[in-house]
């Protein structure tokens, strides 16, 4: 591992200084980082953050959001399945329930569990791009951004089109999807439709996905906007291994709704954006797919949400300031009726000084029912070596309140524990990242202390199986530390008929100090990334051909470390009719991820698109 670190490394430098100038760009120098205030340009952040662009998105050998995050570096994507079924994210060592997911902006915590945070209801291909910030983001997002934030962009377009794909292949895997996109004067709008579905990979592994969303904006007049976005997903699957392997029959069947309405005012040097939102998740568990008398949990969880952002520019730099209130509810026959409240309050500034210099400061304050007034402050510092490179430095607070399940969910293996305290940790970050025409790399060390870790433990037993149950404790202290080295080339060598695009390559590493009783097992804490190594390659034939290869290496602290390597062909991929295949583990490796799912050899899909006024 010592060795890949020196390449990355090493490969950086000498792409960062031995290359000739060319007219090609990597893409990401015109992206704006759409933070719920402060919106600043890709390449001028003193944050790490990765952006998947739309190309990205339609290239690489995946059919789910879960699974193009499993190639971006630091990203920790646990799948209980394929395509997406039900996946935990973690970012940096963190687990699943202290990863934020955003659509637009607008927060996704299920405050049930965040096993159902990727419940969203938007058709893989509708998605414009995903931002990834990783480390501390309480003080931009608010509590759950604990170790890091994933934001989901769709967007409008402006003219009128139609998309349409299927697809089929192994384990009886079929889908695809319709989008419209139906503007009417000053009216856009879009509306997507898409199923997947499988007869499974193993026993009782088959799953069918349905997701419906549509988006609309009206542009009132150079100051006034609305905007609209409402969606619907229905999830049934077979949840074989999914929670315990004792029930092999397992089953599971979620509905989610969401729903969001706001408005922009934009004057001079003010915007104001004000938005209301509603989610609702509603969750059937079966321990036996056709004996719902033998164990059922339903369970249902309304989050209802206002917001207020603004920004204000004036000479002395950028102001960012909101608050938002939240209500979160679930009626559920293990949980109970439980309700909970807060408000937050957002502030920061931005400045630029000494031509090289940016220094952005701010603080969320949050006021919880039961846990009264707390303050997560940060900072951040950057300084611009030269037009193509940046160091920079941040720190910051982080914060999350337990989940319902958390707090009072019990069964035959767990108990429940209403005395949790919230988790909260301190963040340091620093790097270096490279911006050239040709090249993006970056270099970041990162330490994290967490206090108050929430994490399920029990006395070990001689018993096979062992007869004790699990509990929710907050661990006294977890210190996480790591390393993250990226690079990535646009090669452009070859001729018409063959060339070679784009290579990248990237390596991660952390390491975890619990701090914790001895004597006991613990199942979260430290399950999480110890080395990750991403590496992949496009390739174009003929101008009509792409491919994409895309390999990762994984080891885990508790879990046996695996290769997977995944590939995929598009054909005339931009023209009005395309065709695409894709393989997933070339390799046949053999592997769990999550829970006692074990994951399919290698498999092969191949479908075709339809593209109207693109």
């Amino acid at each position: 591992m010592k060795k890949i670190i020196f390449l990355v490394f090493f490969s950086s430098i000498q792409a960062s200084f031995g290359q000739e100038k060319d007219s090609t760009t990597v893409g990401l120098d015109e992206i704006i980082i759409k933070e719920n205030r402060i919106e600043i340009p890709f390449n001028k952040t003193s944050r790490n953050i990765s952006v998947i662009t739309r190309k990205a998105i339609e290239t690489t050998p995946a059919r789910s959001i879960q699974e193009v995050l499993a190639f971006t570096p630091g990203v920790d994507v646990r799948q209980r399945g394929v395509s997406g079924v039900q996946a935990n994210i973690g970012i940096r060592g963190g687990s699943f329930e202290q990863t934020l997911m955003l659509l637009n902006g607008i927060k996704l915590t299920d405050p049930q569990t965040n096993n159902h945070m990727m419940n969203i209801p938007v058709p893989f291909q509708s998605i414009q791009r995903i931002e990834i910030l990783k480390g501390p983001g309480s003080r931009v997002f608010g509590q759950n951004a604990f170790a890091g934030a994933v934001n989901i962009v769709t967007e409008l377009p402006e003219t009128t089109s139609l998309n349409i794909q299927g697809f089929g292949g192994d384990f009886g895997m079929r889908g695809g999807h319709i989008i419209a996109s139906l503007p009417v004067g000053k009216y856009k709008q879009t509306i997507a439709v898409s199923q997947d579905a499988s007869d499974g990979h193993w026993y009782n592994s088959d799953f069918k996905v349905t997701n419906f969303f549509y988006e609309s904006g009206l542009e009132l007049n150079e100051n006034h906007e609305f905007n609209l976005m409402a969606g619907w997903s229905d999830r049934t699957f077979g949840a074989n291994g999914f929670y315990t392997n004792a029930f092999p029959d397992q089953w599971e069947s979620l509905q989610t709704s969401l729903a969001a309405l706001s408005h922009t005012y934009r004057k001079s040097n003010l915007y104001v954006q004000t938005r209301a939102y509603w989610r609702r998740n509603i969750d059937e568990f079966r321990l036996r797919r056709d004996e719902p008398s033998f164990f059922t949990n339903n369970h249902v969880s309304d989050v209802h949400a206002l917001e207020v952002n603004a920004t204000y520019t004036s000479s002395l730099g950028t102001t960012g300031f909101g608050i938002e209130g939240r209500d979160e509810r679930i009626d559920s026959n293990n949980l109970g009726e439980r309700d909970r409240q807060f408000v937050g309050i957002f502030a920061e500034h931005r400045i630029e000084f000494w031509e090289k210099f940016d220094a952005r400061a701010g603080i969320y304050s949050n006021l919880y029912d039961e846990f009264g007034w707390r303050h997560f402050p940060g900072a951040e510092l950057g300084y611009q070596l030269n037009s193509n490179s940046r160091l920079y430095t941040n720190l910051g607070a982080s914060f999350r309140i337990p989940s319902f399940t958390e707090l009072y969910y019990q069964d035959p293996s767990n108990f429940s524990n209403p005395d949790l305290l919230p988790e909260e940790a301190w963040n340091y970050e620093i790097g270096w990242k490279l911006d050239k025409k040709r090249t993006r790399a970056e270099l970041v060390y990162f330490y994290r202390n967490t206090n108050n870790l929430i994490d399920y433990i029990r006395e070990p037993s001689e018993e096979q199986p062992n007869p004790n149950r699990w509990t929710p404790q907050n661990i006294s202290q977890v210190t996480f530390q790591g390393i993250e080295a990226s690079i990535q080339y646009l090669i452009n060598f070859g001729s018409s008929q063959a060339k070679l695009r784009e290579v990248n390559l990237s390596y991660n590493y952390i390491d975890a100090n619990l701090v914790q009783a001895e004597g006991v097992e613990s199942r979260n804490a430290l399950t999480a990334l110890r080395h990750q190594v991403i590496g992949g390659l496009q390739a174009e034939f003929i101008q009509k051909i792409e491919l994409t290869v895309k390999g990762r290496y994984i080891e885990r602290f508790a879990l046996d470390p695996y290769f997977l390597l995944d590939a995929r062909v598009d054909y005339n991929r931009l023209k009005k009719v395309g065709f695409f295949a894709e393989v997933s583990n070339i390799s046949n490796t053999d592997y769990l991820e999550a829970g006692f799912v074990q994951m399919p050899g290698r498999w092969a899909k191949a479908g075709f698109m339809v593209n109207v006024g693109r």
